[in-house]
């Protein structure tokens, strides 16, 4: 058994599969870690993915090209993330409350739309999607598609952008103690604005991955929780873009081995397991060491605590 595993392991499809996996975890992710480094908690996350996997799988149905169709799914989830800030931010709302009632309009707009865009379909149209990158001379990445390099390049991007700018320190100021930074000049409004904005943009863009590069049509409930482990793998990567990446490929590792340990008869008939066990397997992998991680994380101290200008 442990032979078959190593064997396994050392394939480099099963390595390919864990990049596939997780490259909408890392975007959405990094999405999540914006809102949150700014002071504010995003659980519209799930239905953000929703709306940019249909946005963009319906603009390239359409006929537009495939990175338009990435863009109308940016975009799509800038709109909902807007939308999130007017009431997290403009109104005070609660966040958790604000957040869900993003993931249900979101989410419910999207497959009304469908099925009004497509009423008498029995099975989903289809798109021809992202194709691999197989002229880059790179092991691993010359089988994936462009959105996994993006999503790749984008962690040191935001960890500059986080670390070593201006707006990333005022961005991080904000979500630390907002009275400080509105002292020095910093609009909290503004900064927590255009931070749930871009990472609301970055969901969508996470989203449009499942139906532009991982499958080739749209269907329903095809985000299936991953907006919620986004959330989990922030608190597991300390709110910092580096440890964000490596909870994504940790989680994809688990979600890859388990639909290998389904696909391997030999494996399933030592361990005589139910199907089911495989299917929790990453989930349960991934929350014990989210609980041994979370302990020591160091979350911005103004998370989750509206912001009304003036008031101490």
């Amino acid at each position: 058994m442990i032979g078959e595993l190593l064997e396994l392991m050392g394939n480099a499809s099963f390595w390919i599969a864990v990049l596939r996996i997780a490259t909408p975890l890392i975007l959405g992710t990094l999405g999540v870690l914006l809102c949150e480094r700014a002071g504010v908690l995003n659980l519209g996350i799930e239905g953000i993915m929703v709306a940019g996997a249909f946005a963009g799988w319906l603009a390239v149905y359409q006929g537009a090209p495939l990175w338009w169709g990435v863009a109308a799914a940016a975009g799509t989830g800038a709109v909902f993330g807007l939308l999130h800030a007017l009431l997290t931010v403009g109104l005070a709302l609660s966040q958790h409350v604000a957040g869900l009632g993003i993931t249900l309009l979101a989410t419910a707009l999207s497959y009304f739309s469908y099925r009004v865009s497509f009423p008498k379909v029995t099975s989903p149209p289809t798109i021809t999607p992202f194709q691999a990158m197989d002229w880059l001379p790179v092991p691993l990445l010359n089988t994936q598609t462009p959105l996994t390099l993006l999503a790749l390049l984008l962690v040191p991007a935001i960890g500059y952008l986080l670390y070593r700018t201006p707006a990333g320190l005022a961005l991080r100021m904000v979500g630390e103690n907002p009275q400080a930074a509105e002292s020095q000049g910093i609009s909290v409004a503004r900064t927590r604005t255009v931070a749930i904005v871009c990472g609301s943009a970055l969901m969508g863009v996470a989203g449009s991955f499942l139906t532009l590069s991982a499958f080739n049509a749209f269907f329903f409930n095809m985000v299936n929780g991953r907006g919620w482990i986004c959330v989990a793998l922030v608190v597991f990567a300390s709110w910092r873009p580096g440890k964000a990446l490596l909870g994504a490929l940790l989680f994809a590792f688990f979600d890859a081995l388990q639909l290998r340990l389904q696909q391997s008869g030999a494996a399933a008939e030592a361990l005589a397991l139910p199907y089911q066990f495989y299917l929790m397997l990453p989930y349960i992998l991934s929350i014990v060491a989210l609980v041994v991680v979370a302990r020591k994380a160091a979350y911005p101290q103004a998370l989750m605590k509206p912001y009304i200008k003036g008031e101490r």
